[in-house]
């Protein structure tokens, strides 16, 4: 053989032997969802999940759901068995700090590191399409006159749903000890409940039920937005007379115990994620609003929103 021809198929020996390994240098993240399949962490977590595939951060994904108690019953999960796991992330939101204040479970936000802001959402109201209600205002008169007659329907205990209901109370001068408030484990549980007729009124997270709202399954009657959103031709809680706003951020967090270095490689790995088109794609398919925020100022952030929320809470009387 050729001097020449024997170092390029050295070389190409080479290059190909080297390939498999860059890709074995690629971690397999394991992303934890501390609520049950199909509602917005899910769908949040597994957006995330294959635009960190996609955009060369992990060789592959693997998850786990645990719902329940407003994702305190995955938080204690994560908290116990990924500890100093520098491979791991969870999602984390509003709700979570809303089961937390509401539930005083024994693992709080100090057993993790919060990582990144993902996006905001605002909530939906939605009625069953056989609902004696047109619209959302119907129901606010029935709730002012007769509030147990009214069952509610959403997230955990604590979600922003739930917190929405207590804020309306509030400013209708409704007791919030007659409240029907009936919490589910995920988005997907509630929407079941609703189409079957078990609820007067569901709500959740926009993204969550816009599939049923879509298909007519169940009509949307009120937004939790400043103001309406495009697209969609459906009113604020403002546009019908009660002032109540309220989002649902939605982030990831990491577990205690990493070095510095493993938990920026971290914050690095899911910022080059949120510039992927795969994670562009989810933003515009499930109309999430894109606010990132990574690190420190995040972390700051969810110090600062767990004083607000626990503010609330306590107004509402589930502090």
């Amino acid at each position: 053989m050729r001097r020449d021809a024997f170092l390029k198929t050295l070389l190409l020996g080479g290059l190909l032997h080297a390939l498999p390994v860059r890709a074995a240098e690629l971690p397999v993240l394991k992303l934890l969802i501390p609520a049950n399949p199909g509602g917005g962490w899910d769908l949040t977590g597994r957006a995330l999940g294959e635009a960190l595939v996609s955009s060369g951060q992990a060789a592959s994904m693997s998850y786990e759901n645990r719902g329940g108690a407003a994702g305190a019953i995955g938080l204690a999960q994560f908290a116990n068995a990924y500890g100093g796991d520098p491979h791991a992330l969870m999602v984390m939101g509003a709700v979570m700090l809303g089961g937390i204040i509401t539930g005083k479970p024994p693992v709080g936000l100090s057993k993790v590191r919060p990582i990144a802001r993902l996006t905001n959402e605002y909530n939906v109201f939605v009625l069953p399409t056989q609902s004696p209600f047109e619209s959302m205002r119907e129901v606010l008169v029935q709730f002012r006159n007769d509030p147990r007659s009214i069952k509610w329907g959403g997230g955990s205990r604590g979600s922003t749903e739930h917190v929405t209901v207590h804020m309306l109370a509030r400013a209708m001068g409704v007791d919030a000890r007659r409240i029907n408030y009936v919490p589910f484990r995920g988005g997907g549980e509630a929407a079941a409940a609703l189409m079957a007729g078990y609820l007067s009124v569901g709500g959740s997270g926009l993204s969550e039920f816009l599939p049923h709202i879509a298909s007519n399954r169940m009509r949307a009657v009120a937004l939790t937005s400043p103001e309406r959103l495009p697209g969609l031709d459906v009113p604020t809680l403002r546009e019908v007379g009660q002032d109540v706003v309220i989002g649902n951020w939605r982030g990831v967090c990491a577990p205690i115990g990493l070095t510095v270095e493993q938990r920026v490689a971290l914050i690095d790995r899911v910022r080059l994620a949120l510039a992927s088109p795969s994670w562009n794609a989810s933003l515009a398919q499930h109309r999430w609003i894109s606010e990132p925020l990574l690190g420190e100022p995040f972390e700051a952030f969810v110090a600062a929103e767990f004083e607000s929320m626990r503010a609330v809470l306590v107004k509402a009387g589930l502090g």
